[in-house]
This record gives structure tokens, C-alpha cells and sequence, in this order.
């Protein structure tokens, strides 16, 4: 015995890596006929495999240039990781960005710009600017809303993200004074860290659902008496990602305390439905968001990807015939954002966001109605210029997500549907969550939304204006082709914006600080 382990302990390390090799080409060969390259060109195919896994990481790191890739490139997340940590985000030598290319966005400056004096609010406080109007300011709600901040957290659910993401989320935009959008997964514990809070309403009305899976009133009621921190309620008519495609989520997915949030049974697979069952048409769908808010007394908002454009008209001529209506709309890009989805409805399904909601707005403006509704944009917005169009095309409030999720350590793996996020961030595993330093990351993520606020409001002043509300179609330009190279807003897509109730900064920070009566009411 001693003499045959001596034959192995004798052999030298190299021969033994022959001897695996050896084996791994009679494996690609005789015993593996599912990958044609590995059993045409054994061991060496495996290489193809292996460099196929990590090619997202070579680009990224190693091929693209700074501002190639997407769906952010690695100047833009290079500016929210600095902004986030404090550092300097800025550039030197001038912009490497082509500013002849399609869709480059231009902000007019004035030839003087705005004065901050020292009796302004921005003067000490150069991070203050909240939305212009007030969310069920004009419906009358009982508790009206008014977001303190322009920048907020989009629609991410507790499941599709993990706990030490979510609770870096709200406590993030609790130090910001912003709010948090639950996603459809339902109010959570990590949702309840100190930030303001808007509750998510899905077609699988996960936290308000009843035993047959359906919407049940009095589960929301309970859900809104007991958490204070909700400030308004969103039905999800659709999202960016995939419009009009349902979803499910595994049963081996279902622990215990997500079971518990969302409604449903451990273990088993959950579906949520393509539509609603609350409602069937426009009609019922305005009936539910009256009931919602007169039970309630909060402001009551939809979410939806845009297409097309018959159900919205037949939503505003409601709206003019009895008065009602959703205090805020939410428009989605269709270039899809934090949820998993097949590329086909990614690529293809819905209008990218300036398409979308140019053509959304129009239908609204067309009837007046624009002074009841609030605005809120969700889609690639988190960039202080492209807010700045956003805004000028009539928009009040942007949401973001994989903007948020950059500051709170994200690296775009673009793995987030496979819950192995390294980042810890769209994943369960304990293990990988564990590298998440909560009280860091929040602090980052308030201190992103801070630079956002800073920077966005020099913009404002170089245009001239003292709060975005301002921004004119006119005051932007942007590129459309060779052979008419720039066009402003108002000339691009047909329309200009209807003017927003804004006064001064100053009546804004009354309301906000001191209690004072806003000036549209």
C-alpha cells in the first residue's frame, strides 16, 4: 500500500495537470454532445465559454470607450459615484461627448444670469428645491401632498431588491427629504427607516390582497392608518420594462417575511396578472381612484409605459366631464429599467420616454388639464440636464432607479435577474447583501440627490429662472439630423408647456418649512 501512494505522491505536479486535461478531452469528446465548440475543439472550447461569461466586464472596463455603453455609460456613472461620495465630478480640457449627435441636449443660458441674494432660501441652502405643485392640491384631498424634493426613488419592490438595499434607500431620501416609491412587492420594514413613502399598487396588489387575489379596500385602509410615512397611493397601469406582460414569482423565491408583506403562500409560485381585476375600463379605473382617495384621503396617481394614446384621451374627456381625476401621472420609458424582461419587449414595446411623454402631455394640454395633474417622469432623468429638458417639457417631479442604485454601490453587472448581484443589491443571498454598509450607502444616496438638487438649480439660474417649474419648450435644443441639425423643444414635438403656478423660492420654502398656505390653493 505504502509503495502505491508513493507512485502518486512521486508524480510531479505537471503531469497531473496532463492527466486532467487528458480527461477533460475525453469528456468533450466521447461523454458531451450538447456544445458542438467544447467536443470539435476539446479543453481549448471551454476558453470560448469563459471569455463569453466576463465579456460584459472586459467591455466595460477594458474596450468601451466613456461614453459608449449603455444603458449608462462610464462618464455618467462615474458622475453619480461622485457626486454620491462627495468628490470632485468635475471634467477638465473640455466635453468628449460629440455634441453634433442625435438627440444632444442644449439649455439656452440667459446673458444674465439669476441672482441668489442673501435673503434667498438657496443662499444657505443650496440643495432646497421642492416640487412646484402640490399632488391632490386641486382634487382637494384630505392629505395633500407636496414632494420637498424633485429628485425621488422610481417604483422598486422588497424581492426584486434586498433588504439592505431598500433600507439604504429610505433612510437615503429620508436625509435628502425625498420620497420612496415601494414598488409593487408591498410595504415592507425596510420601507419604514424615516423616509416618506409612496405606495405601489400592482396587478397582484401584493400588501393589500385579498384570500382570492384580489384588491381588497380594507386591507389598504388598515396599511395606510398604521403607516403615516405613506404620503400617496400609485396604480401601476404599466411599466417601462414590459408593458402589458404579466409576471410571476417562483415559490422557491417566497420566504417567510416576503409571504408575509406581499400576501401570499410560502412556496408557491405567485402570478401577477398582465391587467387589473379592480377595474376593467377608464370608466372603473376613475371610479377605484376616487374610492381610493375618499377612504384613504390621499392623493391617488397612475404609472404607465405610453403607447398608445385612445384610453388616455378617453381618461381626460372623463376628467372634463365630471372633474375627477388622478392627482399625479407617472410616464415610464420604454427603454425598460430595474425590472427583468425579455428583450423584445425592452427593445421594442412602448415609446422611449421624450416620445411618450411629449405625446402624453399634449393630450392633456389639449383639454386643460394640466394644472390639476402633477407630472412625474421616470426614465434615464437623473442627469441634471436631461431633468432640465424634462422639465421644460412639463414635468414636476422625476423618479429614478438604476440612477439610485448606482449610489448606493451598483456597478450595472446587468445580472440582476439572476440574484447574484455582486453589489448585493438585486439579490436575497445573505452573503451578498452582507458587503452593503447601510449607513454609508444611505448617506451616499442622499448626498447624490443633494448634488443632483445643487447642480440642477445652477442650470435653472444660468437659464435665468429661479426654480425648473420655469423652463420653457424654447429654452431647450436638441439635435434631430444633418440636415436640420437643432430644433428647440417647442419645435421638436409640437407643443409648448402649459405654465406652472410657481411664485418664488421663497413662498415655496414657507409652505414647505413654515406652514404657510401655497400660493395655488
Amino acid at each position: 500500500m505504502d509503495s502505491f501512494l508513493n507512485i502518486f505522491t512521486n508524480i510531479p505536479w505537471w503531469a497531473w495537470i496532463i492527466v486532467v486535461i487528458a480527461l477533460i478531452a475525453i469528456r468533450d469528446i466521447f461523454f458531451q454532445r450538447s456544445h458542438t465548440i467544447t467536443h470539435n475543439f476539446p479543453v481549448v472550447g471551454h476558453l470560448r465559454y469563459w471569455l463569453e461569461s466576463i465579456g460584459p466586464e472586459l467591455r466595460q472596463y477594458l474596450v468601451a470607450n466613456n461614453r459608449e455603453e449603455l444603458p449608462f455609460n462610464r462618464i455618467e456613472r462615474g458622475w453619480i459615484y461622485a457626486s454620491a461620495k462627495k468628490e470632485n465630478n468635475y471634467e477638465g480640457f473640455g466635453t468628449d461627448r460629440d455634441i453634433y449627435a442625435h438627440q444632444h441636449i442644449f439649455i439656452k443660458n440667459q446673458m444674465m444670469a439669476f441672482q441668489v441674494t442673501e435673503s434667498h432660501p438657496n443662499y444657505t441652502d443650496k440643495t432646497f428645491l421642492p416640487c412646484a405643485k402640490i399632488i391632490g392640491g386641486y382634487n382637494k384631498r384630505t392629505k395633500p401632498y407636496r414632494p420637498s424634493s424633485i429628485i425621488n426613488v422610481s417604483a422598486m419592490s422588497f424581492g426584486s431588491l434586498s433588504a439592505a438595499a431598500v433600507t439604504a434607500l429610505n433612510q437615503g431620501v429620508g436625509m435628502a427629504g425625498a420620497y420612496h416609491n415601494t414598488g409593487e412587492g408591498g410595504l415592507s420594514p425596510y420601507h419604514k427607516k424615516g423616509g416618506d413613502v409612496v405606495f405601489h399598487i400592482g396587478t397582484g396588489y401584493f400588501g393589500v390582497r385579498n384570500k382570492e387575489g384580489g384588491f381588497s379596500m380594507d386591507k389598504l385602509k388598515i396599511l395606510v392608518d398604521e403607516n403615516p410615512c405613506i404620503k400617496a397611493i400609485e396604480i401601476k397601469l404599466s411599466q417601462g420594462a414590459k408593458p402589458g406582460k404579466g409576471g410571476v414569482l417562483p415559490g422557491a423565491k417566497i420566504t417567510k417575511e416576503i409571504a408575509e408583506i406581499r400576501g401570499v403562500e410560502i412556496g408557491k409560485d405567485v402570478l401577477s396578472p398582465a391587467s387589473h381585476t379592480a377595474f376593467t375600463n377608464v370608466s372603473e379605473l376613475l371610479t377605484l381612484i376616487e374610492a381610493i382617495a375618499k377612504e384613504t384621503g390621499l392623493p391617488v396617481g397612475i404609472k404607465g409605459a405610453i403607447g398608445k394614446l385612445d384610453q388616455w384621451e378617453e381618461l381626460a374627456d372623463l376628467m372634463v366631464k365630471n372633474g375627477k381625476g388622478p392627482d399625479f401621472i407617472t410616464v415610464d420609458g420604454g427603454e425598460g429599467g430595474t425590472g427583468a424582461a425579455p428583450p423584445s419587449f425592452a427593445d421594442h414595446v412602448s415609446l422611449p420616454w421624450v416620445y411618450g411623454f411629449s405625446s402624453l402631455y399634449k393630450v392633456f394640454q389639449k383639454r386643460k388639464l394640466t394644472d390639476r395633474i402633477v407630472f412625474i417622469g421616470s426614465g434615464k432623468l437623473g442627469f441634471p440636464a436631461k431633468a432640465a429638458m424634462a422639465f421644460a417639457m412639463g414635468v414636476d417631479v422625476i423618479n429614478v432607479a438604476r440612477e439610485a442604485l448606482m449610489s448606493i454601490g451598483c456597478i450595472q453587472a446587468q445580472i440582476c435577474h439572476t440574484n447574484k448581484c455582486p453589489a448585493g443589491i438585486a439579490t436575497q443571498s445573505k452573503w451578498l447583501q452582507g458587503g452593503i454598509d447601510v449607513p454609508l450607502k444611505s448617506v451616499r444616496l442622499a448626498q447624490y440627490f443633494k448634488t443632483f438638487r445643487k447642480e440642477f438649480l445652477e442650470i435653472t439660474h444660468a437659464a435665468g429662472y429661479e426654480h425648473p417649474a420655469q423652463f420653457t419648450m424654447e429654452d431647450v435644443q436638441v439635435n434631430l439630423t444633418d440636415t436640420e441639425l437643432s430644433r428647440d423643444l417647442k419645435a421638436a414635438y409640437g407643443y409648448q408647456k402649459a405654465k406652472v403656478p410657481f411664485t418664488t423660492m421663497q413662498d415655496l420654502y414657507d409652505c414647505v418649512y413654515l406652514g404657510g398656505k401655497p400660493a395655488q390653493e
